[in-house]
């Protein structure tokens, strides 16, 4: 007959503790590497999250009385798809954007720095509405940066 002493259920209880921790270790190391391995397109949400942001978005320009002249006469139909298309491509998504090229797009609307900012504060504005998480925020900005000269004082 066996007897249990505390010295073996001590033990017992010690290695279902190290068994335990290292099964959280590697789950939550796989969760992590899983994670960044997603492409930005993934972490967006892909093509509903992408609509969603975007959609926010727009809206966002709508009710903004600094930058909303800029939209006036703008195709909201036409900006949306377009900037769908283009955040699709720029997070490695399966989209490809045929739109105009910014400088295509932006010259003589003579926007300024202020202005420039102001559109940028409302994408992360949008972006936080959405749901997106700060580290692919940034993912996203940094992707759209390169652009800025082709849109400001053009």
């Amino acid at each position: 007959m066996s007897r249990f002493t505390i010295s073996s259920i001590s033990n017992f209880v010690t290695n279902i503790v190290i068994i335990l921790l290292t099964f959280s270790v590697f789950s939550c190391s796989s969760i992590k590497e899983s994670a960044e391995q997603q492409t930005l397109y993934q972490a967006l949400g892909q093509q509903q999250g992408i609509e969603r942001l975007v959609n926010i978005f727009i809206k966002k320009l709508g009710q903004d009385k600094q930058i909303f002249p800029y939209f006036a006469k703008a195709s909201v139909s036409h900006f949306r798809q377009g900037f769908i298309s283009h955040i699709c491509e720029a997070s490695d998504g399966p989209c490809q954007y045929e739109g105009d090229n910014m400088v295509d797009i932006h010259t003589g609307m003579n926007i300024n720095e202020a202005d420039f900012n102001r559109v940028v504060e409302l994408l992360v504005l949008a972006m936080e509405e959405a749901g997106i998480d700060y580290p692919i925020q940034n993912k996203v900005l940094a992707k759209f940066a390169p652009l800025r000269g082709e849109i400001i004082k053009i």
